[in-house]
């Protein structure tokens, strides 16, 4: 029998909780543990004015955020409608039911002003790595580091070619960052060469192909990550530029050493950041042991022998060549001020003339010059530890729990949407690569520690 809707008259009073109507697995349940708040308006106190009506709440508009990062909602019109109309969303963001949501806009003005004066989104970020360095997540011995390309809110179309540069007339928040950040070494100092083009409405974001595909203009974001369970350790902002990315590295495990004390034991990485100057920086400079694969151009394809075929006698800094010869550095004494160092940071290792015309090898040594040579970096020993380290069994391991990192910008890109940035300038770019990172921080925790269940009432 086919029933009929009856039409009563509405109950004058309604008993509703939102703790009841919110499910126990849901994902801001798990998060909620973790979000600890107290210390950030502690942190944000200075920044407001003791006179005047109260402002909104800031503790509301990061809890909102936060569900806006977490759940992949990147505009933040749409999230205030979302927060409005759900109710785990409102629970989360101690809204009750008649809680007013804010207007959209003051995210803007917040971020602009004192989000931005006080730092407060890597405080919070902070905040939630401590918070998984507390649960046992974090082990501090090993790390992985890598960088994407994240696109910029810009478009070739209204962009202008790099060499005359920005037109006098143009001015907008995004200049002023760019022009704030022209000698950063992250950005502008990055490197000398001029971008095929610049866009005016963001000209610190680059122009890229470094994706083997259509060109676009991009930021880098760069991540810091500890092997154990892939927790994000530190984040950081910078142009599409490989120069810039190796700044990001250093900036990073600088940081995280001096504010957490973090210092890890071994370092893995792909081959761009297997540079010379960057393994002895980590070799030397911070006793990291490096597990990337070096950059070497120094092996031959014409059937000749290479460098690696030579010997190198550390005692008596010299070369044996497979026929038992010795290439040196200097065959004189110089006078008392030569330089040690080479201008371009290479030594020089000769053999003699006569040697070489003698060796019976010299057709696959040096078949098109009078006498073999070998360059040194002077950064090789450096290089020479990371060649030790690639044969052991660690090495392999290390290569394997890279990928860890990889699977974050998959998981930035794919689940958090964030394939396209929404702000412009660095400063923008900074704020959303830390919320997002800060969103994986609390969703790997919500996923690593279960919530245990409310014990059940006597």
């Amino acid at each position: 029998m086919m029933g009929e809707r009856r039409v009563d008259q509405a109950a004058l009073f309604y008993t509703f909780s939102l703790e009841d109507h919110v499910p126990t697995n849901h994902l801001l349940r798990s998060i909620d543990r973790f979000v600890e708040l107290e210390g950030l308006r502690a942190h944000l106190a200075p920044f407001y004015s003791a006179m005047g009506r109260p402002s909104i709440d800031p503790e509301l508009l990061i809890r909102m955020l936060l569900v806006g990062y977490c759940f992949g909602i990147r505009s933040e019109r749409r999230l205030c409608e979302e927060v409005h109309l759900n109710l785990a969303y409102r629970w989360f963001c101690r809204l009750g039911l008649e809680g007013a949501v804010p207007d959209h806009s003051t995210f803007s003005k917040n971020r602009h002003g004192r989000f931005r004066e006080s730092d407060l989104l890597r405080q919070l970020f902070d905040m939630v790595l401590r918070r998984c360095m507390s649960e046992g997540l974090v082990g501090g011995e090993g790390f992985a580091v890598d960088a994407s390309l994240i696109k910029a809110e810009a478009n070739r179309e209204r962009s202008v070619p790099g060499d005359p540069g920005l037109p006098p007339e143009a001015s907008s928040r995004a200049i002023d960052e760019y022009l704030a950040v022209l000698d950063d070494a992250a950005f502008g100092g990055a490197t000398p060469v001029t971008p095929k083009f610049i866009s005016p409405v963001d000209p610190a974001a680059r122009w890229t192909a470094a994706n083997k595909g259509p060109a676009f203009f991009a930021y880098a974001t760069n991540y810091l990550i500890d092997l154990e369970h892939a927790v994000i350790v530190d984040v950081e902002a910078s142009t599409a530029v490989r120069p810039a990315e190796l700044t990001a590295a250093r900036t990073m495990i600088e940081r995280v050493r001096d504010r957490h004390d973090l210092h890890p034991d071994r370092l893995a990485a792909d081959t761009a950041y297997g540079s010379a100057e960057m393994l002895e920086w980590l070799v030397n400079d911070q006793g990291i042991a490096p597990h990337i694969p070096i950059i070497d151009k120094s092996g031959r394809t014409d059937g000749t022998f290479s460098r690696a075929d030579f010997t190198y006698d550390r005692a008596a800094d010299l070369y044996r060549c497979p026929g038992g010869k010795e290439l040196k550095q200097y065959r004189r004494a110089f006078r008392a001020d030569h330089p040690d160092t080479p201008p371009d940071d290479t030594y020089r290792y000769r053999a003699s003339k006569i040697d070489c015309d003698a060796c019976a090898l010299k057709p696959e040594c040096c078949p098109n010059g009078p006498a073999r040579k070998v360059t040194r970096s002077i950064h090789e020993d450096a290089r020479d530890v990371a060649r030790d380290i690639a044969r052991t069994d660690a090495y392999v391991t290390s290569r394997r729990e890279r990928k860890k990192v990889e699977m974050l910008f998959a998981h930035l890109k794919r689940i958090l949407r964030l394939d396209r940035l929404r702000l412009r300038g660095p400063y923008g770019a900074r704020d959303e690569f830390l919320l997002a990172a800060t969103a994986q921080n609390l969703r790997k925790m919500a996923r690593l520690i279960p919530l245990q269940p409310a014990p059940a009432p006597a």
